[in-house]
C-alpha cells in the first residue's frame, strides 16, 4: 500500500517537473521591447520632419551666405541684409575685388601654409608620443602619461606662454602660430588607446622577424590605424585653420603675416580698413560702388569655409570607426 502511494507520488512529481513552468513574464516570449518594435507611419513621418528641420536650420544660413557673396549691390540693398534669391542675378565682383586687393589672397596662402605645416608637425609628435605610451614596458610611460593628463586640468596661463614664446624669439614669427599649440593631450590619449588595441600577434610577428620599433610603427601600427590618423589629422587641421587667437597674441601688428581668419575678423568688425594700416585695402569696384560691403564680407566667409567643406567628406567616414573601435583585433 505504501509502495503504491510512493510510486504515485513519484509519478506525479515527475509529471509536474516535465510540465513547463508558467511565468507571467514569459507568457509572450516573442514580444520585443518597445524600442525594438518597427516604427509606425506617424513615427517615420515625425523622424523625417525632424531631420528636414535640422537640415534647414543648418543649410539655409550657409545658402544665404553664399547667395549674398554672389549678389549685386542692388540685390543686397533690396533685401536689406542677407540675400536668399538674388534679384539682379549673380556676379563675381566681390571675389574679383578680394583677389585684386591682395590682402585675402596673401592671408589665404598664409593659412594654408600654417595648416599644412602645423598639421604635419602635430601628427608626428602625437603619433610618436601615443605609440611610446601605448607600449606597456616603455620608459617611464606611467609618469609621462600622468604628467600629460595633469596639463589638461592645470596650465601656466596666457602671460607665461607669451613670455616664453617672446623669450625664444617667436614674436611676429610664423612658428609661434604652430608650436605653442602643436600638441593636444586629448588627441594623444585617443590615439594611444587605438594603438594599444593593435593585435599583439602582429607586433610579436614583427619582432620575431627582427623588426625594430620604428619598423613596427611604420609598417604595422600605422597601416592598421588609418581611421584614427585621419580623424586626428582633421582635428588638428581644423584647429589650425580656424585659429586666430595666437595671431592676436604673437603678431598683432604684422598684418602682412595674418592668416585668413584674422583678416575675416577685421573685415566683419572693422569694415574694409585693415588694423594697423590706417588705409583701405580695397579699390576698384568699391570706388565705383558696384560691390556691397556685405557681399565682400560673405565672400571672405565663403573662402574660409570652402577648404574644410572640400576635405571633410573624404574624412567623415572614418569618424565612427576612428573614435569608437580599436585597430585589428586579435
Amino acid at each position: 500500500m505504501n509502495l503504491t502511494k510512493t510510486s504515485r507520488r513519484g509519478r506525479a512529481s515527475r509529471e509536474a517537473a516535465a510540465e513547463p513552468r508558467r511565468n507571467p513574464r514569459n507568457e509572450r516570449p516573442n514580444q520585443r521591447p518597445p524600442w525594438e518594435e518597427p516604427p509606425t507611419v506617424a513615427g517615420n513621418v515625425a523622424k523625417g520632419a525632424t531631420i528636414l528641420a535640422v537640415l534647414a536650420v543648418i543649410l539655409l544660413p550657409i545658402y544665404s551666405v553664399i547667395m549674398t557673396s554672389f549678389s549685386t549691390k542692388a540685390s543686397v540693398d533690396a533685401a536689406g541684409g542677407l540675400v536668399v534669391v538674388p534679384e539682379g542675378g549673380v556676379t563675381l565682383n566681390a571675389y574679383r575685388e578680394i583677389i585684386q586687393g591682395g590682402v585675402v589672397t596673401r592671408a589665404l596662402v598664409v593659412s594654408l601654409g600654417v595648416t599644412v605645416v602645423g598639421t604635419a608637425v602635430s601628427m608626428v609628435v602625437t603619433v610618436l608620443c601615443a605609440y611610446g605610451l601605448s607600449r606597456p614596458r616603455s620608459f617611464a610611460h606611467r609618469t609621462i602619461l600622468f604628467t600629460l593628463i595633469l596639463t589638461m586640468f592645470f596650465s601656466g596661463g596666457i602671460i607665461p606662454s607669451f613670455l616664453v614664446v617672446a623669450a625664444l624669439g617667436g614674436y611676429e614669427q610664423y612658428w609661434s602660430l604652430i608650436l605653442p599649440s602643436a600638441v593636444s593631450v586629448f588627441n594623444i590619449l585617443v590615439m594611444r588607446a587605438f594603438f594599444a588595441n593593435t593585435a599583439p600577434e602582429l607586433i610579436d610577428s614583427g619582432r620575431i622577424d627582427g623588426a625594430s620599433e620604428w619598423r613596427i610603427l611604420w609598417s604595422i601600427v600605422l597601416p592598421t590605424s588609418k581611421a584614427v590618423n585621419a580623424v586626428i589629422a582633421l582635428f588638428y587641421a581644423v584647429g589650425y585653420w580656424n585659429s586666430f587667437f595666437n595671431v592676436l597674441l604673437y603678431m598683432p601688428a604684422a598684418n602682412e603675416k595674418w592668416p585668413l581668419q584674422l583678416v575675416l575678423y577685421n573685415y566683419v568688425t572693422q569694415g574694409f580698413t585693415m588694423a594697423g594700416t590706417g588705409r583701405t585695402e580695397l579699390g576698384g569696384y568699391l570706388g565705383r560702388q558696384q560691390v556691397a560691403h556685405l557681399s565682400l564680407q560673405m565672400a571672405v566667409v565663403v573662402l574660409t569655409l570652402v577648404p574644410i567643406m572640400l576635405v571633410y567628406p573624404f574624412v567623415q567616414r572614418h569618424f565612427t570607426k576612428g573614435m569608437l573601435i580599436g585597430a585589428v583585433k586579435g
